[in-house]
């Protein structure tokens, strides 16, 4: 098949989990004998990665409209450069799957959590979340849910079955830890919390919390965002010499921080399926995760939960935790990525379904 991919910024995977998606199900695809497309918004030196052909658009660099201009001009592109099947990502691109249908190009979207109950989003942004999910129950071909409870979502809200496909990740954990030295961080000696700074990804709560632990271990708060800036102000605002924020950290240098922390902390309130999570289990980190059903739903039993008001009690019962039950904690956690979240899985999921609508 020919197949394109909307509504990214883009691969190499430089920002989050709807990037690291469409790098890890595109090059698979490739492997798999088809042609694939993505659409990019950041620009590279490549014309193509690992097989993958990069079609770079400009946009409108702009909080609100970045994701829908992008997607815009790369539906206009779509409709003159035909392909056999195309997925979107983002519920937000919903008005648009609708086009290339037109034409004859059958379309699945990727919808991923309820973005309209995120902080930054002003009243005109929730809105506009709340009329595309609407839209995403009948301007694609096929809607797709990366989390149980999001499926659950729309069908009890708007009667649409979905698709369910999780995210995907590696099992194992790297040996290298060439970007520990790098950071002054020690294998198995600091707490690991990687997301986008945003407000509903509770860094700042982390921070906090980690601050009134009495402990040698560090905190890494991995991660960066546009358009956010006042928030990470406030959160870098600190004088504890034990933490460390180097920003965002792509590639095999955030594996191997997966891979080498004393406990992997998920904070993130919003949204569906997060892949830092599941990143996190498959490398065989103990996770401690904010207990929404979306987390909880990946975790299982395999991750301790909390409560916001309750992390600092968390984090010290962990300094005191024995090593052979943080062990078995990871063991664990590798286990149900390999059950529920291989990549491999995943990839057999979206081809038999786009093969299905093409």
């Amino acid at each position: 098949m020919r197949i394109a991919i909307l509504g990214t910024r883009g691969i190499p995977a430089r920002y989050g989990g709807f990037e690291t998606f469409a790098e890890e199900l595109s090059t698979r695809l490739v492997e798999r004998g088809h042609h694939v497309t993505v659409y990019c918004r950041e620009r590279h030196t490549e014309k193509s990665y690992r097989g993958v052909s990069l079609v770079y658009l400009p946009t409108w660099r702009h909080k609100y409209f970045d994701t829908l201009a992008h997607t815009f001009i790369s539906t206009l592109h779509l409709i003159f450069h035909r392909v056999d099947v195309a997925l979107y990502c983002n519920a937000a691109n919903a008005i648009f799957t609708f086009w290339p249908r037109l034409v004859g190009i059958p379309v699945a979207l990727n919808v991923d959590g309820l973005e309209r109950k995120r902080k930054k989003w002003n009243r005109l942004a929730r809105t506009w979340y709340l009329i595309s999910e609407r839209l995403a129950t009948f301007c694609p071909n096929a809607t797709i849910s990366d989390a149980r409870k999001i499926a659950e979502y729309y069908l009890e809200r708007y009667g649409k079955r979905s698709e369910f496909i999780p995210y995907g990740a590696e099992v194992g954990a790297l040996p290298e830890t060439d970007i520990l030295g790098k950071l002054g961080l020690t294998p198995g000696e600091y707490f690991l919390y990687v997301s986008r700074m945003e407000p509903e990804n509770n860094a700042l709560l982390v921070r906090e919390s980690f601050e009134q632990v009495a402990t040698s271990l560090q905190l890494a708060l991995i991660g960066d965002a546009p358009y956010a800036e006042e928030y990470i102000q406030r959160v870098r605002t600190t004088t504890d010499p034990r933490i460390v924020m180097p920003g965002a950290i792509y590639g095999r240098g955030y594996h191997e921080l997966l891979s080498h922390c004393y406990a992997y902390i998920h904070a993130t309130e919003v949204g569906g399926t997060h892949p830092a999570l599941i990143e996190a289990m498959g490398r065989g980190a103990l996770v401690l995760y904010l207990n929404t059903p979306e987390n909880a739903e990946v975790a299982g039993d395999a991750g301790i939960p909390f409560e916001a008001r309750e992390l600092a009690g968390k984090l010290a019962g962990l300094v005191e935790m024995p090593p052979q039950e943080r062990a078995e904690w990871g063991r664990r956690a590798m286990a149900r990525v390999t059950e529920r979240y291989s990549w491999d899985a995943v990839t057999g999921q979206y081809e038999a379904l786009l093969l299905r609508l093409h």
